[in-house]
């Protein structure tokens, strides 16, 4: 059997059933050998950054790694801003790139190349892999496939990259010869050192009288959404997300306050910065959540952190938690509930109803925001969009204001899933996102991305991809006509000068009627208040792919945020100092 045969029936057994790719020399011979084997297809995307990013989001909702394919040199290049996304949010992904033959390479040689289009690309994405490999002997095929697989999903996930030469594609191989790779997951068992800091955690949540349970983006990671839910009914703590962790608690769950951090909720900042236990689980606990000065972070609270990454639990920060229980955090659930049975809660009625209170108080969609005439408010646009968007779905927003205006107004409902490159955060991620999720949900969910204008043109030239495959995504671009959210940075800054993100200043988006149109797609507008409910119903009602340009006011701003160096529950606008005062004396009352 021919190697690059070899390597889609590996796929195909996989249960991969999509790759993602722009072929070219260098990886010809295994774009052929999809026509050898059934159940298994390529989507030729335009861009190789497209098509990382759409393998990323494949693995997020198929339930089996993706993969995306590119020649090399700058095919392989391009997909580096993907790989990252997938490192930074720890998603397991398989990259496969082609390389000149064997012997046209530089090896140690001080020369920069020697084959055409030769680039080291293994060297290159060792910092954002978790295993990085250029296959040289024909023989070792297998052994590297399962190796890399294994790398990708075994403790914290990741993604991988296999580089194959040009003469390794085409040699022949006998599968049944070929060496494998010995798995060597073992079945975690919780040691003594472990169980004892969680015993500790049970005594420190039995004198607690305002626990806080943080769901962070790591629960959806291990697939422990269910256990989540047991830990939040028996205890009946209230919870607050990070973004990653958005969609493990539906908006509506009794004791949901928010989410926390420099674009949290009021809510959500109260309740973690008046608690007297914080519980993470699954959260790294970034700067984006703790605030620029983490040693402001819960001061008052006993601090516990469940992640599965060492180096995460270790890093320098400006605290220390109180308890650092390295875990998965499926296991961490299981053996919590578990010993919930032994353990003494707190009652915490009164702590439940302050923190609903703050989370019916502090809305970020405000009535006035329905007054605004001649534009679309952005909050109303995702309030709107959340109530419309049906059971179940895929929501995808990029990066920006319109990731923020959305994780701050979307109320998630249950069954739904909601992400976004958070770590990496490019622009013109969602739009390539939404073609993967849509290839993984297979029609048995709609597929919605948002993205802001300039974050379109990042990857505009995917409308060809959808057109040609019929890809039934739903985009709305959020059009302000500029980089709103470094505009509000500007202000704050620089004076209102918007050097490089305004009309003005050498920033402006084309006219996407014109353009998406071009492509042969139906986009429709969207311009006021009046018309907002009815056209995101038409476009949620298409069978087909379907763009809509909502028209915001360029001056929209994202309300409320943290501003440097504050701690994270003085968010500008700050509120009265009465009434900040009356909130944060909840620490005196409970």
């Amino acid at each position: 059997m021919k190697l690059s045969d070899y390597i889609i029936h590996y796929l195909r057994e996989k249960n991969v059933r999509h790759v993602f790719l722009i072929t070219g020399g260098a990886i010809a011979h295994v774009v052929d050998s999809f026509r050898n084997v059934k159940d298994i297809s390529y989507v030729c995307h335009q861009h190789e950054q497209a098509a990382a990013m759409a393998a990323e989001a494949y693995s997020r909702l198929s339930g089996t790694v993706g993969v995306a394919m590119a020649t090399s040199g700058p095919g392989a290049t391009n997909l580096i801003t993907g790989i990252c996304c997938a490192w930074f949010d720890s998603i397991p992904a398989l990259y496969i790139t082609g390389q000149v033959n064997t012997n046209e390479q530089k090896g140690t040689s001080a020369v920069r190349q020697v084959g055409f289009q030769e680039t080291d690309i293994v060297e290159m994405v060792r910092p954002v892999t978790k295993y990085a490999k250029m296959v040289t002997r024909s023989e070792d095929i297998a052994y590297e496939l399962d190796k890399a697989l294994s790398i990708a999903y075994e403790g914290r996930p990741g993604p991988v990259l296999l580089d194959i030469p040009m003469n390794v594609q085409r040699a022949e191989v006998d599968p049944k010869k070929l060496r494998r790779f010995a798995n060597k997951h073992k079945v975690v068992a919780i040691g003594a050192g472990t169980e004892k800091k969680i015993i500790q955690l049970m005594r420190l949540i039995s004198q607690s009288r305002r626990p806080v349970i943080i769901a962070g983006g790591g629960i959806g990671l291990a697939d422990a959404r269910k256990e989540l839910q047991a830990v939040l009914d028996k205890t009946r703590f209230p919870v607050v997300t990070s973004w990653s962790g958005f969609d493990t608690v539906p908006w509506d769950y009794p004791r949901h306050v928010g989410q926390f951090g420099v674009y949290g909720s009021r809510a959500g900042n109260f309740a973690v910065e008046t608690a007297d236990l914080i519980l993470s689980i699954g959260s790294r606990l970034d700067t984006r959540q703790t605030g620029g000065k983490p040693e402001t972070f819960a001061p008052h609270a006993k601090k516990i952190m469940v992640d599965i990454d060492k180096a995460e639990l270790g890093k320098r920060r400006g605290y220390t938690p109180d308890i650092e229980i390295c875990m998965d955090a499926k296991l961490f659930l299981r053996r919590f509930v578990a010993l919930l049975k032994e353990t003494a809660l707190p009652k915490v009625d009164l702590w439940v109803t302050k923190t609903q209170e703050w989370k019916k108080n502090y809305p970020t969609v405000l009535s006035a925001y329905y007054d605004q005439k001649g534009s679309v408010n952005s909050y109303v646009f995702a309030k709107m969009l959340s109530d419309l968007t049906p059971t179940p779905a895929v929501i995808i927003p990029d990066n920006g204001g319109n990731l923020t205006w959305t994780m701050q107004s979307f109320q998630l409902k249950r069954g739904q899933r909601l992400f976004s490159a958070f770590g990496n955060s490019p622009m013109g991620y969602s739009f390539p996102a939404s073609i993967g999720a849509a290839y993984a949900v297979a029609g048995r969910m709609p597929v919605i991305a948002i993205i802001g204008d300039g974050s379109f043109q990042m990857n505009i030239q995917e409308l060809q991809t959808v057109f040609y495959n019929k890809i039934p995504v739903k985009v709305f671009v959020l059009n302000n006509h500029s980089y709103g959210i470094i505009k509000q940075f500007q202000d704050t800054l620089f004076e209102g000068r918007h050097e490089a993100s305004s009309p003005e200043k050498g920033y402006a988006p084309p006219d996407f009627e014109k353009v998406v149109r071009a492509y042969g797609l139906k986009i429709v507008t969207i311009r006021n208040h009046k018309e907002l409910a009815s056209k995101i119903k038409e476009v949620l009602a298409e069978k087909g792919p379907v763009f809509c340009n909502v028209e915001i006011a360029s001056e929209q701003r994202l309300i409320p945020k943290l501003e440097f160096g504050n701690p994270i529950e003085r968010m500008s606008p700050e509120l009265p100092p009465a009434e900040f005062d009356a909130v944060m004396g909840v620490m005196k009352e409970i």
